[in-house]
């Protein structure tokens, strides 16, 4: 199939890969000229494990990228991959979304073949019927159920295995209106669909927009909980990893993301949870769930620097933070708690130096005052204390010889040799 994605951040850019290591023709319409550039130089945008190699090899045969909207009108399909920013109040800003919906339409107002619209972005429900429906059908001309056809496909996609989950997903979520949209999203997934542990759901517009938003308040209500008794079990001097370990054995619960720590963090999680607060309170509901699980959450951090401060005086020391993306494999930061981290040591007086593998880069702008090391080891080297905020691979294997004082928090349960350690406490264990 002819396929055009709007949007080439993490979602765009690995959603078009995807399609195109599947066999059908791509292109990436985006703004950022850097990016496209990148693309079509068969060059990854972002670090994702198994991107780049895709990228590489499809780029300038069945996956291309352009600035020019008037490449859609090629395509028989269009996938809206945007940014959907957070307000103040937890609510969506669909800015972005509305100006490219705006420049669809204006594009497809001089195609003459039926064209769907495909919303992948994550979005409140009505979103794709009031709102991003009704802005191309009027630049366009085109009328909805007639030759403009909606429908909704969440993606599941989480960083560091982004590729893997589109390719071998455990569901693909598809809300539409109409017969032929459903069609086409079958032929489009074919390939995948024909994998046994692969669920089809099909459903309506609204519903596909809000299991989205149920998907992910449901697990981070799971790590709030988990990390809600880890704490507990830390006060009563427990290992929550064993008391979670035996609870996961339990098939009612599972033993998945049961591993408490620092806490969720990423672009989706605490963004879709405050739009599903934000979005309940609109419609005359109190979250009293949904904001506990966020109150738990954002004290965690601070639960560990509070560990840190147990150990050594922070005001004038020299703390390491190993890990800046909100999980490994990523360079991902955006509402990473190990920034969270960083803040908090800095507003106690303690002078920071970090360590990523990948994300450093990410963080400078941010946060140009702190030091960053070129390994975890030189950010060791005379540190008084060290955090563990990503539970990057490498961190298993430490050595903690120059550090001044040879302290560690974790907060991600490392593999760590404690014997060469004058202190060491884990966040919940």
């Amino acid at each position: 199939m002819n396929v055009s994605i709007i949007g080439s951040g993490y979602v765009g850019t690995t959603i078009a890969a995807c399609l195109a290591e599947l066999g059908h023709d791509v292109v990436n319409v985006e703004i950022n000229e850097e990016v496209v550039d990148a693309i079509n130089a068969g060059e990854a945008p972002i670090h994702e494990p198994g991107l780049a190699e895709r990228i590489a090899e499809h780029a300038g045969t069945t996956l291309r990228a352009t600035t020019d909207y008037g490449a859609v009108r090629d395509t028989e399909l269009t996938f809206l991959c945007l940014p959907t920013p957070q307000a103040d109040d937890g609510s969506l800003d669909l800015a972005i979304m509305e100006a490219a919906a705006e420049s669809l339409g204006d594009a497809l107002a001089e195609k003459n073949d039926d064209h769907l619209v495909v919303v992948k972005s994550t979005v409140l429900p009505g979103t794709t019927e009031d709102v991003v429906g009704p802005i191309v059908a009027d630049r366009s001309g085109k009328r909805v159920g007639e030759d403009l056809h909606l429908a909704m496909n969440p993606e599941f996609l989480r960083m560091s295995t982004a590729v893997r989950d589109f390719l071998e997903p455990d569901k693909i979520v598809v809300g539409a209106t109409g017969e032929g949209a459903f069609a086409a999203l079958r032929e489009l997934y074919g390939p995948i669909l024909e994998r046994e542990e692969t669920h089809l759901v099909e459903t309506g517009v609204r519903e596909a927009e809000l299991i989205k938003y149920a998907n992910n308040a449901f697990l981070a209500a799971k790590v709030s909980l988990v990390n809600e008794l880890g704490n507990i079990s830390k006060e009563y001097g427990a290992d929550a990893y064993e008391v979670l370990e035996a609870v996961g054995l339990d098939d009612r619960i599972s033993d998945r993301f049961l591993r408490s720590g620092l806490g969720w963090g990423g672009s989706c999680f605490p963004k879709d949870v405050n739009a599903l607060r934000a979005g309940a309170r609109e419609q005359g509901y109190e979250p009293t769930l949904l904001d506990a699980v966020v109150e738990v959450n954002d004290k965690q951090p601070v639960r560990l620097v509070d560990a840190i401060q147990s150990h050594v005086d922070l005001a004038g020391a020299r703390i390491a933070v190993l890990g800046l993306s909100f999980k490994p494999n990523t360079d991902d930061t955006r509402k990473s708690r190990a920034l969270d981290v960083v803040a908090e040591l800095e507003a106690r007086g303690a002078t920071v130096v970090a360590y990523d593998p990948v994300a450093i880069d990410n963080v400078r702008e941010t946060y140009p005052e702190i030091e960053y090391a070129e390994s975890a080891e030189a950010a060791l080297e005379g540190a008084d204390g060290a955090v563990v905020a990503t539970d990057w691979p490498e961190f298993d294997d430490l050595s903690f010889d120059g550090m001044a004082r040879r302290i560690l928090v974790d907060g991600r349960r490392i593999d760590v040799d404690e014997g060469g350690l004058e202190a060491y406490e884990g966040l919940t264990w």
